[in-house]
């Protein structure tokens, strides 16, 4: 009776054991099965964005003399993490530069009132620093004993003019003139006869007062400045941009000028004089020229601007497919057989969700365009050396009893 029993239990454990063993050999022919189809390669997609994407690669790689950092990922992993690949290809984008301009007066339209004589002031009339003041508008009156003795020059030499053609009157209007007397006063002073103590200092343009240095008894000497008026119905525009992207701003390139005060935006253009740099920010200094209807900006103001900028063919690829480490960047190329080699390139200008290659990378290569976190973290994780990428597969061991 032991005997049977001892005979059936044998019998059972057997049927067990050989069971386990056909359930390995199934599961293990079934995954084999499924990477073979997931190896196959499918049609290719186009994103629309310079990228190709497709899901797997038929292509035969040597991995033994790929770089450290390579990783093999299975094909079943990669659609776990959602692996997909793009086609590196070169096109040619739009960027729209969003800068912060400072504006300032129009160096050729800056009038400096210098004085030619010495002297001291009289009167000062009531125009301040930023003040908008008219062409031939009243700024102050000054004393000169220069002016008021060839005043008396002029007229001695006027008088003694019977026929009206006399040369030194004609030099002695001239030296009034060379000396500051407008031309009112000096027309004034030829009908009158009469001398007059206070020349008139008055504005040569109509504009703001940038600077004002002059107070009642004031004494001046020759040479000093006075008044610096600048014309404001045309303003310059300076704006830092990084180096990078000063190799795309070209001279005469318009641009949108807004800012609050304005009802609409303001067109401008990129001045052909060559951007100065500064060291201290490491950027180009770009002048823009901008017509000021009613004189709304102001010099020092601060304004928005629009600058659009074409890029010559480049490659772009998308944003998540670098990953930046803070030291360097890198992106993942597609070797074939599910191995992907890291790559460092330097990159560009960024064009919303796509960023400009400079360098690591050529039209017609794979990259990883999305996964590549994961795919970058398998291959830190593994720590795989140069020559052995294939130790990094992401596939199970072969279980006891495998074939």
């Amino acid at each position: 009776m032991k005997l049977t029993r001892s005979l059936y239990a044998a019998v059972v454990t057997t049927l067990i054991v050989a069971s386990f063993l056909a359930g390995l050999w199934f599961n293990n022919r079934r995954t084999v099965s499924k990477q073979h189809q997931l190896a196959e390669k499918p049609a290719a997609v186009d994103t629309g964005k310079g990228i190709t994407v497709d899901t797997g690669s038929d292509d035969d790689t040597d991995a033994s003399s790929l770089p450290s950092g390579t990783v093999t990922i299975s094909p079943e992993k990669q659609q776990l993490i959602g692996v997909r690949t793009g086609v590196v290809e070169k096109s040619i984008v739009t960027k729209e530069l969003r800068l912060l301009g400072r504006v300032a007066p129009d160096e050729t339209r800056i009038f400096k009132m210098k004085t030619s004589v010495d002297g001291i002031i009289r009167e000062v009339y009531p125009s301040t620093t930023g003040s908008l003041v008219k062409e031939g508008q009243p700024l102050a009156s000054f004393y000169s004993p220069d002016i008021y003795a060839a005043e008396q020059d002029y007229l001695i030499a006027k008088s003694s003019d019977r026929y009206g053609g006399n040369l030194q009157v004609r030099i002695n209007e001239d030296k009034l003139r060379f000396l500051g007397m407008s031309t009112p006063q000096i027309e004034e002073l030829k009908n009158t006869g009469k001398l007059t103590e206070n020349v008139v200092l008055s504005s040569p343009v109509t504009g703001f007062v940038l600077a004002r240095e002059v107070s009642p008894d004031l004494r001046f000497q020759k040479g000093e400045e006075l008044y610096r008026i600048a014309a404001l119905d045309r303003v310059w525009i300076y704006a830092d941009i990084y180096e990078g992207e000063g190799r795309y701003v070209r001279p005469h390139d318009t641009a949108k000028i807004s800012h609050p005060q304005l009802d609409k935006k303001l067109d401008a253009r990129v001045s052909g004089v060559l951007p100065l740099f500064d060291a201290g920010t490491r950027t180009l200094k770009v002048r823009l020229e901008v017509v000021n209807p009613g004189f709304i900006l102001r010099p020092n103001m601060f304004v928005d601007i629009e600058l659009p900028v074409s890029i010559p063919a480049t490659i772009t690829v998308p944003a998540d497919a670098i990953v930046n480490s803070g030291l360097k960047k890198i992106v993942f190329i597609e070797r074939g057989n599910g191995i992907f080699e890291p790559r460092k390139v330097e990159t560009g200008l960024s064009f919303g969700d796509k960023v400009q290659i400079l360098k690591g990378l050529k039209p017609g290569e794979k990259i990883v365009i999305s996964g590549t976190f994961l795919i970058d973290s398998e291959s830190k994780l593994r720590g795989v050396g140069p020559g052995s990428p294939q130790s990094a597969t992401t596939e199970e061991p072969p279980s006891a009893g495998g074939h």
